[in-house]
């Protein structure tokens, strides 16, 4: 059996390979329960494309609950997102692709689940989507929520121009 410090150390490494995304604040958290469960409210600003701002909720266990229900180390799948313009849209090097890009994580458990928020350009509708989502190692999840930022008629600076 491996010693906590080792164990401590590899999540850590793995912790530092982990690509950037945002950085969240939270901005609201409201209380459901007498048990201390939460739903938290984060503003989570996209790295690469100033002036766009996305809200996300997120379910948080009390102590009470997880003692309760017996799993210690994981918060429900549940999660929303909004999107929405808050200052001038400058954007930078985003990905292009169907697939999109990676701009925040969250954890939801210890280890194997994440709240993801995926960036995708819509080239023929020049609209920006925002799609959350759990992410899990064995088990996806179908629990999810889009937030869209059309760009049609707004003022916006592509900083490698626009693409064709």
């Amino acid at each position: 059996m491996r010693s906590p410090k080792f164990l401590a150390a590899i999540a850590a490494s793995l912790l530092a390979m982990a690509p950037v995304s945002a950085s969240a604040e939270v901005v609201g958290k409201v209380g459901v329960d007498w048990t201390g469960n939460d739903i938290l409210v984060d503003a989570v600003p996209d790295p690469e494309v100033t002036g766009v701002t996305c809200h996300v909720t997120y379910f948080d266990r009390s102590v009470i609950d997880r003692l309760r229900k017996g799993n210690w180390f994981e918060d429900p799948s549940n999660n929303s997102i909004a999107c929405r313009q808050t200052g001038p849209i400058e954007i930078g090097d985003i990905n292009l692709s169907q697939s999109g890009e990676e701009v925040f994580r969250a954890g939801l458990s210890l280890i194997w689940k994440k709240l993801v928020v995926t960036r995708i350009y819509d080239k023929k509708n020049d609209t920006l989507i925002y799609l959350i989502h759990s992410r899990q190692l064995t088990d996806g999840s179908a629990k999810m929520a889009i937030s869209t930022i059309p760009l049609f008629g707004q003022q916006v600076t592509w900083k490698k121009g626009k693409p064709n």
